[in-house]
């Protein structure tokens, strides 16, 4: 998992150690994430099921893609389809996946880049390994996030932001421990590349065994730690975390995550992503490609689609396959 790697962490500007007044976020739940497939069948875990949208938000769905070693001819991707109402972010961490939209933008990403693609009032793309890889084979790995747009931002015109990974933000833990990538958002004061509609932080951590990172985070927004590769423990009770399993956190202004002195050969370090945001608290209708306020809008989105005001493509993302509503309660936020 070599993403954007240091030789030397202790040359990287430090996170300091945290004040005796900080609050440790609490661990709400623990979900394992479960298999699935996507686009033209490549391997994926759902990192955010069985998570309320009411605890992910603004988030609303993740994918973990890989970690999968090809043979000759068998990559995969995505046919064309249309989305509306969202914000996709790929982040490639092993091979190498090509983007291209219906406003001309894409590019190729690899190792540690980011595709940043605004949804808005519609778009169509389409992601798929380059016909090298396919022919030659090779390792796969990223993650996919979607992160939702309030009302007032789901008809912006849509944009593309080809993000590489030289341009992440590079801190060290104070001990020099852990490597923490701000890949966007703010984070003690160090800012990432990614420009977002909706405040969100986003972090992926590489902890060495036996090391403990603690990450300042802001109290308004919520806070959700996937692990990507290895075990490890998080929160202030040092709740027991392993690969393909995600922690939805509670209230406070610390994040506290510790990589196992013992891991496998093959995760050599604890890696988590860790992503927060200030919630929209508005409601969500979400069905396939679109996701919306009401059913009335997403009817209009699949009728637009249907009539080619987004274009026309073969084929619809359907994720899920049944329309997901949710409503902000009286429940206290999570963060």
């Amino acid at each position: 998992m070599p993403a954007i790697t240091v030789d030397d962490p202790t040359a990287l500007p430090r996170l300091s150690e945290a004040r005796g007044s900080s609050v440790v976020r609490p661990v709400r739940v623990v979900v394992t994430a479960p298999g699935g497939f996507e686009g033209e069948g490549f391997p994926v875990r759902r990192a955010f099921a069985g998570v309320e949208l009411t605890d992910l938000d603004p988030f609303v769905h993740m994918d973990q893609m890989g970690e999968v070693e090809y043979a000759p001819g068998e990559p995969k991707g995505t046919p064309w389809h249309p989305h509306r109402g969202f914000e996709t972010v790929t982040y490639m961490l092993d091979g190498i996946f090509e983007h291209q939209d219906s406003n001309g933008g894409g590019g190729v990403i690899t190792n540690g880049d980011t595709q940043w693609m605004t949804a808005g009032a519609g778009i169509l793309h389409i992601e798929k390994p380059p016909e090298h890889l396919v022919a030659s084979g090779g390792l796969f790995h990223g993650i996919q996030l979607w992160v939702n747009l309030p009302k007032a931002e789901k008809w912006s015109p849509p944009r593309y932001q080809d993000l590489r990974g030289s341009e992440v933000g590079l801190l060290a833990s104070a001990d020099a421990g852990a490597l923490v990538r701000v890949i966007a958002g703010d984070l003690a004061g160090w800012t990432g590349p990614g420009q977002t509609y909706t405040p969100m932080t986003m972090v992926h951590t590489t902890i060495a065994p036996g090391s403990r990172l603690e990450l300042p985070w802001n109290p308004s927004f919520n806070a959700l730690a996937y692990v990507l590769s290895g075990a490890g423990t998080v929160g202030p009770d040092r709740r027991p975390i392993v690969s393909g399993q995600l922690a939805v956190l509670g209230a406070g202004d610390l994040v506290e995550l510790e990589a196992a002195a013992s891991q496998e050969s093959r995760s050599p370090a604890f890696e988590v992503l860790v992503l927060g945001g200030r919630p929209i608290r508005e409601p969500v209708a979400w069905y396939g490609p679109f996701v919306m306020n009401t059913r009335d809008e997403l009817v209009q989105a699949f009728e637009d689609y249907q009539a080619g005001r987004l274009g026309t493509v073969p084929a619809i993302h359907h994720t899920p396959d049944h329309v997901v509503e949710s409503t902000p309660g009286e429940r206290e936020p999570t963060g």
